[in-house]
């Protein structure tokens, strides 16, 4: 009885050992098509009257890639913007949802005339990982606005890995006071 638990031990873990390997093939960069999802948009416009005194603007800083080990070896990194509507009563528009790379260029902008976020609603905008438009010091430019006073979360979550490590961070939005 037990030679035989032994050998059936043996294969679970022969097993286990095969199905590891197969599932950590490595992907090369050439197998995998960049995709640009640009389909985060809300389908409801604002028919609202944009006051350019009421607009705020935020800037969301990006890491679409990170230095690791020296400055010539980069880990590519999906990155998350997140806007989200913290109030119970009030809608938070948006009028402007602008990305930039290093250099300052736009790369994007992701809506053409203002959205409006219901209380307590989100939204999400996707930088893939292998979209390297944007660089290591990538940034969304966000203008919005509200009839009532609002306190907005602007944040955007980076997710990347190293091997078996897999980590993830955040950065906040501030707004830029002009």
């Amino acid at each position: 009885m037990k030679k035989i638990k032994s050998i059936l031990n043996r294969i679970c873990l022969s097993v286990v050992i095969v199905a590891t390997i197969v599932s950590c093939k490595e992907v090369s960069k050439e197998e995998i098509p960049v995709e640009v999802l640009d389909n985060h948009a809300l389908d409801r416009k604002a028919n609202t009257v944009l006051i350019d005194s009421l607009v705020r603007q935020v800037y969301v800083p990006i890491y679409s890639d990170i230095y690791n080990q020296t400055r010539d070896t980069r880990t590519l990194l999906t990155a998350t913007l997140s806007i989200r509507n913290t109030s119970l009563k009030d809608s938070l528009f948006v009028s402007k949802i602008d990305y930039y790379n290093t250099e300052g260029d736009l790369v994007r902008s992701y809506i053409d005339s203002p959205i409006y976020l219901t209380p307590m609603e989100s939204i999400d905008y996707v930088i893939e990982q292998q979209d390297t438009s944007g660089g290591s010091g990538a940034n969304f430019l966000i203008d919005w606005y509200s009839k009532k006073q609002l306190n907005p979360l602007f944040q955007a979550v980076m997710v990347g890995g190293l091997g078996a490590q897999a980590f993830s961070f955040t950065t906040d939005g501030i707004e830029i006071i002009e």
